[in-house]
């Protein structure tokens, strides 16, 4: 079914997209796209491939950049449903300190993938596409525009440039990988996997522990390296995609972060690390390792004061951005970029280039 856009912000800027001059465009990035160190090696379409394919918007950007907004405001204007990209918000015990979407924002537009998984268990890129690519069906089937929003770049690339199939790693393989890396450490188990897997051991880092697990479980599973499955090619989703990316001033965005940490010890985050941290999950989890839960842990286990272990998280949070902002910066041609943070300023902007898309097939 085809996709109506609707709502009177629409049909105010369609108006005044017609009848005079468009909004200044974004500028689009151009250059090398840097290679994934974990999980699936993503391949793209090319431009010529995707005309006429069914469209789909991909917001993005560091966090507390504004992503959610921008892609609220835009399910209203355009029909759309929000679908998200975050690995943490996945995760239904991590509301609070991943900024997921409040009752406001899921009572004025559909909201699919928050909160959909247990921290129990570990979401990976091959499973969140798999759960976004039927999200987006049943959104098309609706009449409705797929909004897919979120900072996790591997998620993202997936789903644009689809994955090498992979087979599905037993729980009790990830499970045992988990732990061996506990016992060992990062520096040990990168040096044991790089005895086993020398193509791993040369491209990863030691600090990448969820990379280096990845690679390992692979290895374990099907006795070939991640290296080699990334160089299958898979077939890329049937959709065409654009891609907004907000990234605002740096230091604009580290006031942003250190803002909505307090806003969310306010909301209550301190009792959602304990509840979690009562079910006594594998630390190695990744719900487990979601920026503040070590730090307000250190502080209910009564090893630091509440004030330190906020401007812990604080500094953790800039620093988690800092990676997404170089990260993102780094992908290569075809981003729309906007330096700042998504405010009413940037919104007739965005919502032209989004009629241009949603109303004109490429190619």
């Amino acid at each position: 079914m085809a996709v109506q856009p609707a709502g009177k912000d629409f049909e105010r800027v369609k108006k005044a997209s017609g009848d005079g001059e468009r909004a200044q465009r974004p500028r689009e990035r151009s250059g090398e796209r840097s290679g994934e160190r974990s999980g699936e090696r993503p391949r793209e379409r090319s431009g010529e491939a995707a005309a006429g394919l069914p469209p789909v918007v991909l917001v993005t950007g560091p966090t507390a950049g504004g992503k959610s907004r921008l892609a609220l405001d835009l399910a209203e204007a355009f029909g759309g449903s929000v679908i998200n990209a975050d690995a943490l918000q996945v995760y239904r015990e991590l509301e609070i300190l991943t900024a997921r979407p409040g009752a406001a924002a899921l009572a004025r537009a559909p909201h699919r993938l928050y909160g959909v998984l247990p921290a129990g268990e570990a979401c990976s890129a091959g499973r969140w596409q798999a759960l976004a690519l039927a999200e987006i069906e049943a959104a098309r089937e609706a009449g409705r525009l797929p909004i897919v929003a979120g900072g996790t770049g591997l998620y993202l690339q997936a789903l644009e440039r689809g994955l090498s199939a992979i087979p599905e790693i037993a729980e009790e393989i990830r499970t045992a990988v988990r732990r061996r890396h506990r016992e060992l450490g990062g520096t040990a188990f990168h040096a044991a996997l790089a005895a086993r897997d020398p193509q791993a051991g040369a491209r990863l880092r030691p600090s990448d522990s969820q990379r280096l697990m990845r690679a390992w479980e692979v290895l374990e599973a099907t006795g070939r390296s991640l290296f080699d499955w990334q160089r299958d090619s898979p077939q890329a989703p049937p959709y065409r995609f654009l891609r907004l990316a907000l990234m605002p001033p740096r230091e604009a965005l580290y006031a942003a972060c250190d803002r909505r940490f307090l806003e969310m010890l306010e909301a209550g985050a301190l009792a959602e690390v304990e509840r979690l941290l009562a079910l006594g999950l594998d630390p190695g989890l990744p719900a487990m390792k979601a920026v503040g839960v070590a730090e307000l842990g250190a502080h209910l286990a009564g090893e630091i004061a509440l004030e330190e272990a906020v401007a812990r998280a604080q500094q953790a949070t800039r620093r988690y951005a800092k990676r997404q902002y170089t990260w993102l910066r780094g992908q290569g041609a075809g981003a729309r970029l906007f330096d700042a943070q998504y405010s009413e300023s940037l919104k007739a902007e965005i919502f032209n280039i989004i009629c241009d898309f949603v109303l004109t097939p490429s190619g």
